[in-house]
């Protein structure tokens, strides 16, 4: 991951790029190996209508010069989708190899596709919708839902976040409510597990960003307060070091890092953009590096190594896009690699 304010790849250059027939938002590595592929991901289109879509998109090893495909990005999916995706992530169980391929999607339902080989030898797959999952109890209307996680430690949790200030822990192997929480005072816009099965986080549009304990959901600990009461839009929990979160504000240039054993006050504030943030993501495979993208077409990666002895001025990896980044991944099974979505396009940096 070396370098000095440089560019991302200025030693390696390695660089993918997929272009999809819209615009590319929700996008989600997969976790489990693929023998027809060096890796593969989903992506979701942003279309302001009903229909919109989701592709599974691989990149075969370069390898084979007689394979079409060798050592590019293709498409081995894709299917209907209503509305745009607010979120698309794949199942965390990769104990099981043999076990169902599944990917979850939350837009104004939280989805389950289950996805098999279709028997061409060509990687590619057949789409099946397993689980629909509806947050309103009253109603055959909900809704709509901004954000989801998948618990990594029990594969069987999903927690989902939505416009009605409510959460709503699903067990998705009995499709049944675990519990359901107001979890602000107005719309929730994402919510986040941190390592293992029972902490998660949420934030909102009150600003605030929240604590919760799936063994005593009747009480929250608030971690974090926007100044002006500015909206929280996104949060990543640092999977290595589960004492840190990051989360910005709507219209926000700065990516905020709490300490949760310090409330209330950041023990970061990452700068560098000159646009508005869209995403971060932490390493997977490093508890003090993180990446943020944003309007301005730029992925920053910083070494938050120092942070407690003084402010974190500069990133330590750049990379120019050819378009305002929307969406932002950390590979977590192959972590030298980064993807981001801008336009129509997926681009894959190796870092």
């Amino acid at each position: 991951m070396g370098g000095d304010g440089g560019n991302i790849g200025a030693q390696r250059k390695e660089i993918y790029t997929y272009k999809a027939p819209w615009t590319v938002f929700a996008m989600a590595w997969s976790h489990r190996p693929d023998p027809n592929a060096q890796f593969r991901l989903a992506i979701g289109s942003y279309v302001e209508q009903y229909s919109n879509r989701v592709q599974i998109v691989k990149k075969r090893p370069a390898s084979d010069p007689s394979d079409p495909y060798n050592g590019q990005m293709y498409k081995a999916c894709e299917f209907e989708h209503s509305y745009p995706c607010t979120k698309i992530l794949w199942s965390t169980d990769t104990s099981n190899v043999g076990s169902k391929d599944l990917l979850a999607t939350s837009g104004d339902y939280l989805r389950i596709w289950n996805l098999t080989d279709d028997g061409s030898g060509q990687g590619t797959l057949i789409p099946n919708k397993e689980v629909l999952l509806n947050n309103s109890k009253n109603s055959e209307y909900c809704a709509p839902l901004t954000s989801f996680d998948w618990n990594e430690t029990d594969p069987n949790i999903i927690g989902t976040s939505s416009i009605d200030t409510t959460c709503t822990i699903w067990d998705v192997s009995t499709k049944t409510v675990i519990s359901q929480l107001i979890a602000h005072d107005r719309e929730v816009f994402d919510i986040a597990f941190a390592k293992g099965r029972d902490l998660f986080a949420t934030v909102g549009a009150d600003g605030s960003v929240r604590m919760f304990d799936l063994r005593r959901l009747q009480q929250s600990t608030i971690m974090y307060e926007s100044p002006k009461g500015d909206p929280l839009l996104r949060l990543e929990w640092n999977k290595q070091d589960q004492n840190y979160l990051a989360t910005f504000m709507v219209d926000s240039r700065k990516t905020i890092i709490v300490d949760i054993r310090v409330p209330g006050i950041p023990v970061a504030e990452l700068g560098g953009h000159v646009g508005c943030v869209n995403a971060t993501a932490w390493a997977p495979h490093s508890s003090c590096h993180i990446c943020t993208a944003g309007d301005d077409s730029q992925a920053l990666i910083w070494d938050l190594s120092s942070m407690s002895k003084r402010p974190i001025d500069d990133p330590i990896l750049a990379y120019n896009a050819d378009g305002e980044i929307n969406n932002l991944q950390w590979n977590a099974r192959e972590t030298d690699w980064v993807s981001i979505a801008f336009n129509d396009k997926l681009q894959v940096l190796r870092v």
